[in-house]
């Protein structure tokens, strides 16, 4: 059977690995075993970092809600709570652009919920 010389798959695997590392500084983007470990990590990173934005942008809704509520005069568990109550069904995305962006609506949307 003849031999199979693996140099041109070697090549390609490394060089993947060092274009991957493109930008990275030193050693990082020149050496194989450390740009491998740079991308995997950084990649590890990248994965984690996607689920907490998720968390982190939640958290900035709440607080853009909560800021808007306390200038009506509500505070941000007594407004969900009432929404709830009311059968109000709007996620805290478009309740946080409502009080950013339209001032107006979200104060009648309070109002509303108020009254009720």
């Amino acid at each position: 059977m003849a031999r199979v010389k693996t140099g041109p798959y070697t090549r390609q695997r490394r060089k993947k690995w060092l274009k991957a590392a493109k930008g990275y500084w030193g050693g990082k983007h020149r050496l194989y075993r450390t740009a491998r470990l740079a991308v995997m990590r950084s990649w590890q990173y990248a994965y984690r970092d996607r689920k907490k934005k998720k968390s982190r942008m939640r958290a900035l809704w709440i607080t853009r809600i909560n800021i808007a509520l306390r200038e009506l005069g509500m505070n941000y568990s007594t407004f969900m709570g009432l929404l709830k109550k009311n059968g109000i069904e709007m996620n805290r995305k478009v309740l946080a652009d409502l009080a950013l962006r339209d001032q107006n609506a979200f104060k009648k949307l309070v109002e509303e919920v108020r009254g009720a």
